[in-house]
């Protein structure tokens, strides 16, 4: 059974919401998800999982969120070369930049993109539910 760390923020409940349907996709693929904010995710504990599926929305001028979110992001991508991972996220705004941006830094950071990004306007509507799914399954 892999082990797959669900790491996300949510300022609305949008990105929660897809983080809890990562999870499902997950657990019905007979995986483990581990469900965790960013202050109890570290670079250390990337060795720990099978993959990881990052969550966090558009903030600002489409950005990651800048007080716990990105500080994260920073330490753990140095350790993520040759992981399986995945991201996602909400916005209310913007054309996705965030997440091509965040697509980049994964990229270079040598971790292995497993499935295509998921994002959602605000709310999660049921294709992006059924995205989130598939994502969480792509890395169990």
């Amino acid at each position: 059974m892999s082990k797959v760390a669900v790491v996300y923020w949510s300022g609305t409940g949008n990105t929660e919401a897809m983080a809890n349907a990562v999870a499902d996709g997950i657990k019905e693929k007979g995986g483990e998800a581990v469900m965790m904010g960013p202050s109890d995710f570290t670079a250390d504990a990337v060795a720990e999982y099978d993959g990881i599926a990052f969550g966090c929305p558009a903030m600002g001028a489409e950005q990651l969120e800048e007080a716990e979110y990105q500080p994260m992001w920073d330490d753990v991508k140095g350790a993520l070369s040759g992981k399986k991972i995945a991201l996602f996220g909400s916005y209310g705004w913007g054309d996705g930049e965030w997440m091509r941006l965040w697509e980049d830094e994964a990229r270079d950071a040598g971790a292995t993109l497993a499935v295509d990004s998921v994002m959602a306007n605000n709310e999660p509507d049921d294709d992006a539910v059924e995205a989130c799914k598939a994502l969480g399954a792509a890395l169990a």
